[in-house]
């Protein structure tokens, strides 16, 4: 067996290498013995796959696989994203498993395991499907593939979230060659609504970019956002569970901000109650926002797994994290890009205002703004991340910071007495690499912030 390792959402590795037919199937195989154990072999499981390079080649081969111990399988007619695949987990009460890398570069591919729950699996369920890669598991049966489209549920259940034909904005979407394709263009289109579209296609190689809808990404989305007047614009990751949104100014609108004008959308417009579930990454504006609205803020370790499991356990109003994903009370403990994109659009209709405008109330109502960086530090080997974390622990002050709380639950994050300032650092499960996250009320603090952790 190769190095097969679940990490903060599921196992991905390059195709051709470690990515290969032996080792898919000897996931498969802890996948299917997991579901065995826990549900027997009447639990229904569901298969799908985004656009990378063999996905479906070993989606097919991985549901030939369950069915031959005795599953049925539906494997989906048609690439899609992994929020409708989950979806679908809750709707038909099924474990699902998803063949993607998300926003990996394209030479990766990757598998997510999605529990009848809908949201991502918890450190203990792939604990168990770590402990299964070595387990002999020969049951034979006689299950079956079917073909299914999993797409109109879907459809059906964000129609009634959200009030679509209200939506009357100047739309560009980049489908950036993702499986968002077929998915958020055809909901627009189902209700009359005109967009214009770039990279609609689906593309292995995703057009020799990267897909992940961040600034540097999506250069011609904005430049033709900024040709198009009043226009805003959206883009999701490979698999459709991040979002990518950009301002009639052409200006990229942080995941912090979009959490943000959401939260407020649905406890004004929404009626929605509850509490917010975020990051302990995730910006001080939402801590703002809440605190203004009256919202308990509920904080997890990096990664939707951590939101999920509290949104199971809480049904908060939204939960969201920094890197672009989240999801809403009502829907499920997964993140999901094309509800986000569709939910921008739901507020700019029921405030008739623009992007631009709801950021101008969100920073009015915040009464403050907060500005972001991350820094990755990349070390000579594991060993090395340990020492770093108990220095940071120990630390009183950073130059002329002074720590005034301290905070262990994903890493150290050192909290300064200026009450607007504060760094994380934490590190990589895959790589000996510590991510520096940092935060202040000002983009002079940040720098000075920045400096006086780089020269220690």
């Amino acid at each position: 067996m190769s190095n097969i390792k679940f990490g903060t959402d599921g196992w991905r590795a390059v195709v051709g290498k470690d990515f290969n037919a032996e080792n898919v199937k000897t996931v498969t195989k802890a996948i299917g013995k997991y579901v065995f154990d826990n549900f027997g072999i009447n639990k229904k499981i569901i298969v799908g796959y985004d656009p990378r390079n063999l996905a479906f080649e070993f989606a097919e081969q991985t549901a030939i696989q369950l069915s031959g111990y005795g599953f049925e399988v539906l494997l989906s007619d048609k690439v899609l994203p992994t929020p409708v695949l989950a979806y679908s987990a809750k709707l038909l009460n099924a474990c699902a498993v998803m063949f993607t890398a998300s926003h990996n570069p394209p030479e990766y591919l990757g598998i997510k395991f999605i529990p009848d729950y809908a949201g991502p699996a918890t450190s203990d369920i792939t604990d168990e499907l770590m402990s299964n890669l070595d387990t002999d598991f020969n049951i034979q049966g006689n299950g079956e593939v079917k073909k299914y489209d999993f797409a109109p549920d879907y459809f059906q259940h964000i129609e009634n979230l959200i009030d679509i034909d209200a939506i009357n904005s100047s739309i560009i979407f980049d489908g950036l060659y993702s499986a968002s394709i077929g998915y958020f263009d055809k909901l627009l289109e189902k209700h009359d609504i005109k967009f214009d579209s770039l990279h609609m296609f689906h593309d292995v190689s995703f057009g020799g970019g990267m897909p992940e809808p961040k600034p540097k990404f999506l250069g011609e989305l904005i430049e033709k956002v900024k040709s198009n007047k009043n226009a805003v614009g959206f883009a999701n990751d490979g698999d459709a569970d991040r979002f990518g949104v950009i301002n009639e100014h052409g200006e990229y609108v942080s995941p912090n901000e979009i959490i943000a004008i959401l939260l407020m959308h649905l406890k004004k417009h929404k009626n929605y109650s509850g509490c917010l579930v975020k990051t302990v990454g995730a910006s001080l504006l939402l801590n703002k926002i809440a605190e203004k609205l009256g919202v308990e803020v509920v904080e997890t370790a990096v990664g939707f797994k951590h939101v999920g499991e509290a949104m199971r356990k809480f049904n908060p109003i939204i939960g969201g994290e920094e890197s672009g994903g989240l999801s809403i009370q009502g829907h499920i403990p997964e993140k999901d890009g094309i509800l986000a994109n569709l939910l921008i659009l739901e507020a700019m209709a029921i405030e008739k205002k623009s992007l631009v405008e709801l950021q101008k109330d969100l920073y009015d109502f915040a009464g403050c703004k907060f500005y972001n960086d991350r820094i990755d530090k990349h070390l000579d080997n594991f060993d090395e991340v340990k020492p770093v974390l108990e220095e940071y622990k120990n630390k009183n002050s950073i130059g002329e910071f002074k720590v005034s709380k301290i905070d262990t639950k994903d890493g150290v994050k050192l909290y300064f007495d200026d009450n607007q300032s504060w760094i994380l650092v934490r590190p990589s499960g895959t790589e000996p690499l510590l991510r520096i996250y940092f935060e202040s009320g000002s983009l002079e603090s940040l720098e000075k912030l920045k400096k006086s952790v780089s020269s220690l």
